[in-house]
């Protein structure tokens, strides 16, 4: 008799799990407080982004998400596009930077492009200035909205996995979970509850290391004449933003460059990317608060400075914004890419992911189900 289990929490590391879980035989049940995910994982750039992560465990890890990415969305008849990633470099020290990323990469498939090069890969980038760039193949965007959308019923016709919507859970006693009244039971329960793990567990979450991150974007309208910008694009700030350039010696003196010349930037956590999604909309972004607690309300001003910066790198056929918004995901301060937790027999909370959700979840996800985390 197959075990079974209920994973609290709909977003990409729920879904994720439930897979994980599914692929095992276990009979799944997913329970979600809303109507479809609303959070982090809908608002995002959809990149999965094996680039911003270190070679070895994690990079690993991001390679493996990455191609149960692609069995999910198959699998689901969902959007995708292997494009790669473009870093554009305007100045001396940030082309240097890029070059060492090259020289000290083991396993990815990177290269540095000229300016010819470059243009080649994305008619959307700015030619004004350009050095070069690093490309990276390993980068895929997904339509965070349209696949975590999806997502379910695929994870429903392939698994039998069940979603409980509009279902907040109030209690976790194992092995019941309880909502109001009512109540379930399983083998195995998992929390995967993003931004809202103190509800249930307000113990270990004070005594985690763990923080939240306020980030704003923007989404520009379907291109014109179906045009496409190809890789997903960043400019130079985002090199000092991922551990996975740190292997470049001398991304120091460009961070110290950086502090000079972009204070504001550095002090709101902006850096710039854009992604493309199948309709032809480009998500721009982002910047980075960290609290427990947000003021509500968006900041002009961080839309327009990332705007600004986006135009020293890209250039768009149509540039008009038509949507705008915030997300909120669980950050942890010392250093850890996760947390797993045990809090009793039976129970798993996974949490902590940062901006690394989409490109990490199922591999980490399959990892914990899977026993080798």
């Amino acid at each position: 008799m197959s075990k079974s289990a209920i994973v609290i929490g709909a977003g990409i590391v729920g879904l994720a799990t439930a897979r994980a879980l599914g692929a095992r035989g276990y009979h799944v049940t997913v329970i979600e407080r809303s109507s479809k995910a609303i959070g982090a994982s809908v608002r995002n750039f959809g990149m999965v982004w094996p680039i911003g992560q270190p070679e070895g465990k994690l990079y690993d890890r991001a390679l493996k998400a990455k191609s149960i990415w692609k069995e999910v969305l198959t699998g689901g008849k969902l959007w995708f596009h292997e494009g790669g990633s473009l870093h554009m470099a305007y100045h001396r020290d940030e082309f240097e930077v890029i070059q060492q990323i090259v020289d000290a990469s083991e396993k990815r498939p990177v290269s540095v492009l000229t300016p010819e090069a470059t243009l080649s890969k994305s008619r959307a980038v700015n030619q004004n200035g350009l050095l070069g760039s690093l490309f990276c193949e390993d980068e895929m965007i997904v339509d965070p909205r349209e696949a975590i959308a999806g997502i379910p019923a695929y994870l429903t016709e392939k698994y039998g996995v069940n979603f409980l919507w509009d279902t907040a859970i109030s209690e976790v006693s194992y092995p019941t979970v309880r909502s109001g009244k009512k109540e379930w039971g399983a083998d195995e329960i998992f929390v995967c509850s993003g931004q809202d793990f103190e509800t249930l567990y307000p113990e270990e979450f004070s005594d985690t290391a763990i923080t939240k991150c306020k980030l704003q974007m923007l989404r520009l309208e379907s291109q014109p004449d179906n045009w496409k910008i190809g890789p997903a694009l960043c400019g130079g700030l985002s090199l000092i933003h991922y551990d996975g350039f740190k292997a470049a010696a001398s991304l120091g003196k460009l961070k110290e460059r950086y502090k000079a010349e972009y204070a504001d930037y550095l002090k709101w956590g902006i850096h710039v990317m854009a992604s493309q999604n199948g309709l032809g909309e480009i998500t721009v972004g982002d910047s980075h608060e960290y609290a427990l607690t947000f003021d509500p309300f968006d900041r002009e001003f961080i839309n327009t400075m990332i705007l600004d910066y986006l135009a020293t790198f890209a250039e768009f056929k149509s540039s008009k914004v038509f949507q705008t918004w915030h997300g909120i995901y669980p950050k942890m301060t010392n250093g850890n890419t996760e947390i797993v937790l045990h809090p009793n027999e039976g129970v798993t909370i996974i949490n902590g992911l940062g901006g690394a959700g989409m490109t990490l979840s199922f591999g980490l996800c399959d990892e914990v189900v899977g026993g080798t985390y």
